[in-house]
């Protein structure tokens, strides 16, 4: 039996095997094993800046200024893990931080120039990640794996 048939198996039947189980066929498995090729790929284009760094500058770079919290919600990141994203783009000279106008308890995030120049020098190596993390997949696959995720999210 293949993996994909053990796979659908697994999770149609009402009464698994446990005999059945294999590590290498599960999805959690599987999405880390891309994951990791992803994240490998990247460092090997953008070594100097990790894929949430990559992910905040990107995000900010589309939406413009806005509150840590806001990004952190924007790019899928905790409270906690966005602050500490933004204070060492901000170390690198790559964000800056303002108090709100109104709500002096809310931190606003922006780029700087320096932040501005660098997130568009990258977003062409960006896309040839994307383009090498695919690059096993058809254009129909990527269409699909794509649309799969993307409901898995």
């Amino acid at each position: 039996m293949s993996a994909e048939e053990n796979l659908l198996k697994l999770v149609e039947s009402d009464e698994p095997d446990d005999q059945d189980y294999h590590l290498q066929e599960q999805v959690g498995f599987i999405l880390r094993k891309a994951h990791q090729r992803h994240v490998s790929i990247f460092a090997a284009h953008i070594g100097d800046l990790t894929p949430p760094q990559f992910a905040a500058l990107a995000k900010l770079r589309d939406v413009g200024e806005t509150s840590q919290n806001q990004l952190g919600t924007l790019i899928a990141m905790d409270a906690a893990t966005v602050k500490g994203v933004i204070d060492r783009l901000k170390a690198r000279g790559l964000v800056e931080l303002s108090k709100h106008e109104v709500d002096k308890r809310r931190l606003l995030v922006n780029l700087t120039a320096e932040g501005r120049d660098a997130i568009e020098r990258l977003i062409p190596l960006a896309r040839e990640i994307t383009r090498e993390t695919l690059a096993p997949l058809s254009a129909k696959e990527i269409a699909t794996f794509m649309k799969l995720l993307a409901k898995l999210a």
